[in-house]
């Protein structure tokens, strides 16, 4: 430690398992490597990602190092209620599973609303209910959001939906499941475009930021770091998005 530092913070992370969805890729997989480095223990969850699932696992030291990859379909909301019974105890799950089709509600279907809000928020929310229900004397739940929870667009239908009902879920559950269970939300900007995102389109987001530049997932990581390991945090949501929602 630099002996001019006011301030020590260690890793109280130790052998924690912690199960990140959609871990195997993206901002995941930055969750993921920075909880292996605290200590932890990792349930990487995936379900179209399996090469990079058990490439990362690999890397991370495999199971020999505790880790694990598991396979799901979220949108599959029986096999969602399943997947934390079929892991063991869990001490920290991180919602990370999402994904992100923009469409303006007169123009969305219903078939692509209820896919996105089945994965975006009735999946995560069964995960938080299970994790809830595991006989543990305390837990941390992370559910990843996205910093249009506090303003409307032109573009906003089940996508902006589904993240401002999991922000919802995530400070009720924070008060009615404390103390025994902490919860809080992270709420990424422009980190990295969505797929089929021109990077153009990426730069002007960016432009437009107060801060003038991306964060990254490892900044994204960071922030989940620091909620696992504050235990008298909870109810809180941090954005990460360079002043973005601002």
């Amino acid at each position: 430690m630099n002996a001019g530092a006011l301030f020590y913070f260690p890793m109280n992370l130790e052998n924690e398992i912690v199960l990140v969805t959609g871990g195997a890729v993206r901002i995941g997989r930055a969750i993921c490597v920075a909880f292996a480095e605290a200590g932890a223990k990792l349930a990487i969850h995936y379900n179209n990602s399996g090469k990079e699932a058990e490439k990362l696992l690999k890397e991370l030291g495999g199971k020999k190092a505790g880790h694990k990859t598991v396979k799901c379909e979220l949108s599959d909301l029986e096999a969602a209620e399943k997947l934390i019974p079929s892991l063991g105890k869990i001490d920290i799950l991180i919602n990370n599973a999402s994904i992100y089709f923009p469409c303006p509600l007169a123009k969305e279907n219903i078939a692509g609303a209820k896919h996105q809000l089945d994965i975006n928020f009735r999946a995560p929310l069964i995960l938080m209910k299970k994790f809830q229900q595991q006989n543990i004397k305390e837990g941390c739940i992370i559910n990843l959001l996205d910093r249009r929870i506090t303003k409307t667009f032109p573009d906003d239908g089940s996508y902006a939906l589904s993240k401002k009902a999991l922000a919802k879920a995530t400070t009720t559950a924070a008060l009615q499941w404390a103390p025994r269970i902490r919860v809080n939300g992270v709420a990424p900007g422009a980190v990295l475009p969505p797929r089929g995102m021109e990077k153009s389109k990426m730069k002007i987001q960016i432009a437009m930021t107060p801060m003038k530049k991306a964060p990254t997932p490892e900044d994204v990581a960071k922030a989940c770091i620091f909620l696992a390991e504050t235990d008298s945090i909870t109810g809180q949501i941090i954005f990460v998005d360079g002043g973005q929602h601002l």
